[in-house]
């Protein structure tokens, strides 16, 4: 019973990702606020997620993997159940982009690092991370379609209620898990190298989102603070908040390259060509999520043979092969796809665009957390679910920014940026090691 709460977990969290984006209008109708304040609610719980990821999942270490993995889930439908009774913005922020970011930063690093620990050898892990992954991605393209169908059908509360059921049923599921033995640490917690981290990917984050180059720069002086504090604490013979060692593997650093550049192209790909659809087409957001699906349905193809390619080839050579099926999908899309288009000219490009990413995103994963022993799963999962979601901020805020910038061709223009963003994840993938 180790996968299905794991997978169902990342479904919701992934879906609470991207339903929001549906319903901003309806919510800024009915709880008296803006469209930009709904906006900046969804930013904060981006911003929330990405800036407790890494001390949450050191906590792992502090509490217990699947402890904190409960907790997480706590916390995530508490803020659901109180986003579902707003009735005003305050009441929204607090719910949905505190709590339910909060619980996502506790409940997202265990599910990578159960999987990790409790996979005997690489083709179980790529199995099981196939089905994560998978489950991810069919929560982050299911958001809006799903999210538009409920919100047009039974109302936007209804959206937050249904992930309250969903997390009741993980929280059944979970407590059957049963996580390798593990001793809680008893080293004194780290609480300077989570506040710099913290702020540090706020800056990083909100500044890519906005964007503002001051911001990002600024919170990248306050990295660069917390990666001397962690190395300091480490010389100085006690525990950082994460390992300086992670930084200096050179597998490792290149895999995380991967990752943060395969959750950019998929977002900012997803964010350019739901724009076009609805701009240039005039889809609504049901017409727009059901055009996707061949990309869905790639993913959910690559990652089900997971386990299969795994057995039969080394995660590198997947990583490669994904980033030359996902920059063939781009091009296809840039090719084919015009205002006046049918339908089934996206097919061929969102399809190998999705099935590559699936590749990828499960090949990359399983490489990076299975470089690193048991005892350091904390350190990496925080690090690497960090990488993963500054990914997809970094890929919406680039694509949005090319968009605004190219008038006329901004949807060729950001398309472009994908691919050639895709070819800079390619080089990382062929600078791998064989060993």
């Amino acid at each position: 019973m180790l996968v299905p709460p794991l997978a169902l977990a990342q479904f919701v969290a992934s879906y609470a990702a991207t339903t929001m984006t549906v319903a901003v209008s309806v919510l800024a109708a009915d709880l008296g606020t803006t469209v930009l304040g709904v906006q900046t609610a969804i930013t904060l719980f981006t911003l929330t997620m990405a800036t407790l990821m890494v001390p949450g999942s050191k906590l792992t270490d502090v509490l217990g993997r699947k402890r904190c993995f409960v907790a997480g889930l706590a916390v995530y439908g508490a803020g659901a159940l109180l986003a579902s009774a707003a009735h005003g913005p305050v009441v929204l922020v607090l719910g949905y982009s505190l709590l339910q970011g909060i619980g996502s930063a506790l409940m997202i690093p265990p599910i990578y690092i159960l999987v990790t620990v409790a996979g005997p050898d690489v083709e179980t892990r790529a199995r099981r991370f196939g089905v994560v992954s998978g489950a991810g991605a069919l929560g982050a393209a299911a958001g809006p379609l799903l999210g538009g169908l409920i919100t047009t059908w039974l109302g936007w509360r209804s959206s937050f209620l249904l992930q309250v059921l969903i997390v009741g049923v993980i929280v059944l599921l979970a407590l059957r898990i049963a996580e390798p033995p593990e001793t809680p640490a008893r080293t004194p917690f780290d609480v300077g190298g989570a506040v710099l981290s913290a702020v540090g990917l706020f800056f990083v984050v909100a500044g890519v989102l906005r964007p503002a180059w001051l911001l990002i720069g600024l919170g990248a002086v306050i990295l660069v603070a917390f990666y001397l504090h962690i190395r300091a604490r480490e010389r100085g013979g006690r525990e950082p908040l994460v390992s300086p060692a992670l930084f200096r593997d050179r597998v490792t650093r290149l895999g995380l390259i991967t990752q943060h550049v395969q959750w950019l192209i998929l977002q900012g790909s997803f964010f350019v060509i739901a724009v076009f659809l609805q701009q240039a087409r005039g889809y609504d957001a049901v017409e727009t999520g059901l055009t996707l699906t061949p990309a869905t349905i790639g993913i959910l193809a690559a990652s089900a043979a997971a386990g299969r390619m795994a057995r039969r080839h080394a995660q590198r050579r997947l990583i490669r092969g994904g980033f030359v099926l996902a920059i063939a999908g781009l091009l296809l899309v840039l090719l084919l796809v015009r205002a006046d288009s049918g339908v089934a000219s996206a097919v061929p490009g969102l399809f190998l665009l999705g099935a590559g990413v699936g590749v990828m995103l499960t090949a990359s994963v399983n490489l990076v957390q299975s470089r690193s022993p048991d005892a350091a799963q904390g350190d990496i999962s925080g690090v690497s679910r960090g990488v993963s979601n500054l990914g997809s901020s970094v890929g919406t805020a680039l694509a949005g920014s090319v968009l605004a910038g190219a008038a006329g061709h901004g949807f060729a223009w950001a398309l472009a940026t994908m691919t050639a963003t895709g070819v800079i994840g390619l080089i990382a993938a062929v600078l791998l090691p064989a060993r």
